[in-house]
């Protein structure tokens, strides 16, 4: 039997191999950058918490507006029903997405707005009278645990175990940015002749198109350019297929603009919202689409009935947290545009680092790799020795494997993310 005695006894932690996980560390309040732990230490949060606080903890702003919210309507049932948060966020939210994305279904996390997308999909070819059952996705993704989701992601430690309960998926490579024998240019147009090929040989087989823009997350922080993303746009419409884009991670500035889809100036026929939506505060997420998809649903045929929902669908508390970081968000778009350069100056210190390489940046995110003796990935042993000794450099840090990432909080200063650099080379050097 494994020994739990490090664990809270009620509680199964996730992405914890049981055995060899250190003690967690217990939190007792989180303010701004910093996370104070119950023996008084205070670190820098430079992942924002697996991406979601990017006001920081705390924002009073945000928690006002829960407060305020909490005290008028709590919950309600979203079917039947409406209420001004939820109507209000819509409407801010769509003024920021591209094009004719402006029909929200809203729902609870990132897993489940992808999953969502990929039924609105899958149903508005069935409501147009076309079977088209499968999808085209990208090496190295994820886009979340549940089925579907994991459906789409590619080969990786947490979707082999159930391999066997997939759907089948087309899988074409992610064009990365500094990886490969070719040029970038070279590489992109082979994904898209890939592409074509597939498309060309059975136009009416695909659903859709999904990617994670600009950045791949959890696969290591690869990223591809804005230019492949326009190339991609292009066959999707050129063979009248349907693109998806996954911006759970991507979205709210995380890029350097609001979107990863705006800063590549290309409008996917649907997206998937989560994390940074309530600044942390909340589970909330969004499945966008266009009067196009919608209308397609818009019948009195039950048979043609999205028939999805949660208990907790447009949370009032939830919405009205959503409006808040919407409104920091026009505060901070000095900073969140301003990051890359930040990190480019910083990544460039590190330029001859003998331990590292694939230096790359995007916007608010910044990824190295660390050269050792074992496989690059996820299960690098790397990962578990800078976990460890990150807080006694004053850093909450996850690589992922031997990639080691920076995604700060948008009220990080110039100095603090110095400070992290600081840290990360005394982290590789030991």
């Amino acid at each position: 039997m494994p020994n739990m005695s490090k664990f809270h006894p009620n509680i199964w932690y996730p992405f914890t191999i049981l055995q060899e996980a250190p003690t967690p560390l217990k939190v007792k309040k989180g303010e701004g950058l910093w996370l104070e732990l119950e023996d008084g230490r205070r670190i820098m949060d430079c992942i924002s918490s697996w991406w979601v606080n990017i006001h920081g903890h705390g924002h009073p702003e945000i928690a006002g507006a829960i407060a305020d919210q909490a005290k008028e309507l709590e919950q309600v049932i979203f079917a039947n029903f409406t209420h001004d948060p939820a109507e209000q966020l819509a409407e801010k939210l769509t003024d920021e997405l591209p094009g004719d994305l402006n029909r929200i279904f809203y729902s609870d996390d990132g897993s489940t707005a992808v999953e969502i997308a990929m039924k609105m999909a899958y149903q508005y070819w069935q409501n147009k009278g076309q079977k088209r059952t499968k999808f085209i996705c990208f090496e190295g993704a994820f886009h979340g645990g549940t089925f579907g989701a994991m459906s789409a992601g590619g080969s990786s430690p947490f979707n082999e175990i159930f391999k066997d309960l997939l759907f089948d998926v087309e899988f074409v490579p992610y064009p990365d940015t500094w990886i490969g024998d070719t040029t970038v240019a070279e590489r992109e147009d082979q994904v898209i002749a890939k592409l074509e090929k597939l498309l060309d040989a059975n136009p009416e087989e695909y659903a859709g198109i999904m990617i994670e823009p600009l950045v791949q997350g959890a696969g290591g922080m690869r990223m591809c350019r804005e230019d492949f993303l326009q190339k991609l746009h292009w066959v999707n419409r050129q063979f009248d297929t349907l693109l998806i884009f996954d911006e759970v991670m991507t979205g709210f500035g995380r890029t350097g603009d609001w979107f990863a889809s705006r800063r590549a100036q290309v409008e996917p026929d649907l997206i998937a919202l989560a994390k940074g939506l309530t600044g942390g505060f909340l589970p909330l997420s969004a499945t966008v689409c266009s009067d196009k998809i919608y209308e397609a649903f818009n019948s009195s045929d039950p048979r043609k009935t999205f028939w999805h929902g949660h208990s907790y669908t447009a949370n009032p508390i939830g919405c009205a947290a959503g409006l808040a970081t919407l409104k920091l968000m026009h505060e901070n778009e000095p900073i969140f545009s301003q990051m890359e350069q930040w990190h480019q100056e910083e990544l460039h210190k590190l330029r001859d680092h003998p331990k590292l390489k694939n230096h790359r940046v995007m916007g608010t995110i910044a990824a190295v790799d660390i050269i050792n003796t074992g496989e690059d990935g996820y299960l690098n042993p790397v990962a578990n020795r800078i976990k460890e000794r990150c807080v006694d450099e004053g850093l909450l840090l996850r690589p992922l494997g031997n990639t080691i990432y920076l995604m700060p909080p948008y009220c990080t200063t110039r100095a603090q993310l110095e400070t992290m650099y600081q840290g990360i080379i005394k982290l590789i050097d030991i």
